[in-house]
């Protein structure tokens, strides 16, 4: 049957709908050339209509060993073609098993470059049988999505305290709010640690103080980090009590925390191929990227340095303060998918600023 994107600008995209449903949420593009599997169960794609710019998806099937989460958590899937075949079809029924629409054959490179030039508008993936038919349907659903609670990282993170032994006997323990973490981010963190508790993304300073970790790492998350209001609070309080280390909304919020401000870049950084100038580490590579807004570096207090720059568009990709024990990276050194160059940053985050600085 037909499928089609409706965006709320009354755009409407023509493919075929593979799995049938509908669908709401923000339209963004991924410039990745694999990982379509860990980018479904990333909880930053909350809420989020993902098209995939690379043309084949699904040749690789799936692995649910690789999954970054405990669920599927995109809303909807476009590329231009899908592997459905008598050899191999897994990664349409992953996407079935998990009532996640998927429609092929759309002009992926008109909408992506409808994206970049007028942004990431919400939109709705339906069937129907004429254009006009799918644009009133398409509007009508996302104007009741739009009444939904705001704080995405509070519905995406996780409710009860959990605690995970680390692989290093006599390394540090580290306390980790859950802004809606990719699994590989807790992997890193355990490697390097005696022990990880991963807490709610609302759980009060007063908490983690009680549990007098060594260091605190903020994770990624969905949304727009300004309605986490809770957790920036809760944050403020932790400044300069251990070292924190924030990745992704976990930079923006640390970020926010300080007194900063965001803003929501026209189409985000999204894609595995984003080069970076690291002044912390001293080196060049290129990295795994997923978010929609930024950190203003003009409205950083004095005391914190810019460290990180993407060098598509000069945005702040990270920042350090030794004062406030604070160090934010606003991609993804864990990477999942995407290349491993920056994780060294984690054993920066355990060796100079936990073991190093508790010396200093």
């Amino acid at each position: 049957m037909k499928g089609f994107l409706v965006l709320e600008t009354k755009e409407v995209y023509e493919g075929i709908s593979i799995l049938g449903g509908s669908a709401v949420g923000e339209v963004v593009f991924n410039t990745s050339h694999s990982g379509y599997e860990e980018i479904a169960t990333d909880p930053s794609y909350m809420n989020q209509i993902v098209v995939m710019t690379a043309p084949m998806q699904g040749n690789y099937g799936a692995h649910k060993e690789v999954w970054e989460s405990r669920r599927v958590w995109i809303e909807g899937f476009i590329c231009v073609q899908v592997q459905q075949s008598t050899r191999e079809s897994t990664w349409i029924k992953r996407l079935q098993e998990n009532k996640v629409p998927l429609i092929a054959e759309i002009d992926t490179r008109k909408l992506v470059m409808r994206l970049r030039e007028g942004g990431t508008p919400w939109g709705a993936m339906v069937e129907a049988a004429t254009p006009e038919q799918a644009l009133e349907k398409g509007l009508k659903l996302i104007s009741e999505k739009l009444h939904s609670e705001k704080d995405w990282v509070h519905l995406a993170s996780r409710k009860e305290t959990e605690k995970r032994v680390g692989e290093q006997m006599i390394g540090p323990r580290l306390a980790v709010l859950d802004f809606g973490s990719k699994e590989n981010i807790l992997r890193l963190l355990q490697k390097y640690s005696s022990e990880v508790t991963v807490f709610p993304a609302r759980t009060p300073a007063s908490v983690i103080k009680d549990y007098n970790p060594d260091g605190i790492v903020l994770t990624n998350g969905p949304g727009d980090p300004a309605d986490a209001k809770v957790s920036i609070e809760n944050v403020t309080q932790l400044l300069g009590y251990k070292p924190i280390y924030g990745i992704c909304m976990g930079h923006q919020i640390l970020a926010l925390a300080m007194g900063a401000k965001t803003y929501k870049l026209r189409f985000g950084h999204r894609g595995s191929n984003h080069p970076i100038k690291d002044d912390l580490l001293g080196k060049i590579y290129m990295s795994s990227q997923n978010h929609g807004y930024a950190v203003n570096p003009e409205t950083l207090p004095k005391d914190v340095k810019v460290t990180q720059t993407n060098l598509n568009d000069k945005t702040c990709a990270g920042f350090y303060s030794k004062g406030q024990k604070a160090l934010g990276i606003q991609y993804h050194p864990e990477s999942s998918p995407g290349p491993h160059d920056a994780e060294n940053l984690f054993k920066y985050f355990i060796d100079e600023m936990i073991l190093r600085g508790s010396n200093d």
